[in-house]
C-alpha cells in the first residue's frame, strides 16, 4: 500500500513537471508497465485530478485543468521561492493580485516546514522592498498571455502604439520583463515579422484564437532579442563599438534596455546602441570610463574627433 501511494506521487510530480507525456516514458520513469501506468491514473482521476489521456501506441497523458484546483506537489526550493514570491508580488508591476497573494501566502505558509519557514523569514526580514516605478500591468492580462504562449494559441488585442490605436492578431512566444516593464514577443499576423509589444499598452486582455505551428524564434535567446529591439531598433543610427572591458564591466556601468552587449573573448565586449543624432553619444561614452574603438559608424569617429578637440581647448593649457 505504502508502495502504491508513494508511486502515486511520483506519477503526480511527474505530470506536473512537463506538459505531455507517453504512457511508455512514464512507465520508464516509475519502474513499471505501461498497464499499471493506466491504473495509476486512473486513481489519480478519482482523487480529483483531472489526467487527460490521448489515443496512441504508447498512450499520452496530461495533466489538465478541471472544475477545482487540486492539492500541487512542491519540493523545498519551489516552496521556498513560492513564498518569497507571494510576500514581494504587492510591490511589484503587475496590478490586481496584492490581496489574493496575502491570501496564499497564509495558506502556504501553515504547512511550510520549519526549516522552510525559517528560510523565508530570514530572506524577508533583511530585505527591504523598495517602491517600484516601473508601468504596472495586469495580471489576467499577463496570465493570458503566457497560456497562449504555452498553448501556441493566437491571440488578439487591442493596441495603443506609437502610431495610435491598431487591432493586432500575432502568434505569441513569450514574455520578457525588463525590471520596470513587460514585453510580448510575438510573429504579427498581418505584418508577417516579428514584433515586440509592450503589455500595458494592450488596453484590454487578449483574445485566444486557433492553435498554431511554433516558428522558428527570431534569436536564440530571446531576453537578448528584447534587449536589441529596444535599444537599437527603434533609432536612425545604430552605434557599434568595441570596448576594452569584460562583459560584467561594462553591463554594470551602463543600463540594460538602453543599450545590447555580446560578450566578444574575457576582455572584449561589444555594444550596440541607437542614437537620433550621433552627436550626442560622444560624451556619453566617454563618461562609460572604458576604452574603446568605433566599429561604425564612420560618421562618429567625426563627432568624436571634434567633441575631443572641444574638450581639450576648454581644458586649457
Amino acid at each position: 500500500m505504502l508502495e502504491t501511494s508513494a508511486r502515486l506521487l511520483k506519477l503526480l510530480s511527474l505530470l506536473q513537471v512537463r506538459r505531455d507525456w507517453t504512457g511508455s516514458d512514464l512507465a520508464q520513469r516509475l519502474g513499471v508497465d505501461v498497464r499499471t501506468v493506466r491504473r495509476d491514473v486512473d486513481k489519480l482521476r478519482n482523487l480529483g485530478y483531472p489526467v487527460n489521456a490521448a489515443p496512441g501506441v504508447s498512450g499520452g497523458y496530461q495533466l489538465g485543468a478541471g472544475a477545482e484546483l487540486p492539492p500541487l506537489l512542491l519540493d523545498d526550493d519551489e516552496a521556498v521561492a513560492v513564498a518569497v514570491g507571494l510576500r514581494t508580488a504587492a510591490n511589484g508591476t503587475v496590478a490586481g493580485i496584492e490581496e489574493t497573494s496575502v491570501r496564499a501566502l497564509a495558506k502556504l505558509e501553515q504547512v511550510l516546514p520549519s526549516r522552510l519557514r525559517r528560510r523565508v523569514n530570514a530572506l524577508q526580514t533583511h530585505t527591504v522592498a523598495l517602491p517600484t516605478r516601473g508601468v504596472r500591468v495586469d495580471s489576467g492580462t499577463l496570465t493570458a498571455i503566457a497560456v497562449a504562449c504555452r498553448d501556441h494559441q493566437r491571440l488578439r488585442f487591442p493596441y495603443a502604439g506609437r502610431d495610435g490605436a491598431t487591432r493586432r492578431h500575432v502568434e505569441p512566444l513569450g514574455l520578457a520583463h525588463t525590471g520596470r516593464r513587460w514585453y510580448l514577443v510575438a510573429w504579427d499576423v498581418d505584418k508577417e515579422d516579428w514584433r515586440t509589444f509592450r503589455v500595458d499598452r494592450i488596453e484590454q486582455e487578449p483574445t485566444p484564437g486557433a492553435r498554431f505551428p511554433p516558428r522558428e524564434p527570431p534569436a536564440e535567446d530571446l531576453a537578448s532579442y528584447v534587449s536589441r529591439q529596444l535599444s537599437v531598433a527603434p533609432y536612425q543610427h545604430e552605434v557599434r563599438l568595441v570596448m576594452h572591458a569584460p562583459y560584467d564591466v561594462v553591463a554594470a556601468r551602463t543600463s540594460y534596455g538602453s543599450v545590447h552587449l555580446e560578450r566578444i573573448d574575457d576582455e572584449r565586449t561589444l555594444l550596440t546602441v541607437g542614437t537620433p543624432a550621433l552627436e550626442e553619444v560622444a560624451p556619453w561614452i566617454a563618461m562609460i570610463g572604458v576604452d574603446f574603438e568605433v566599429q561604425g559608424p564612420e560618421e562618429l569617429r567625426q563627432h568624436l574627433r571634434a567633441t575631443a578637440e572641444r574638450l581639450l581647448r576648454a581644458a586649457g593649457p
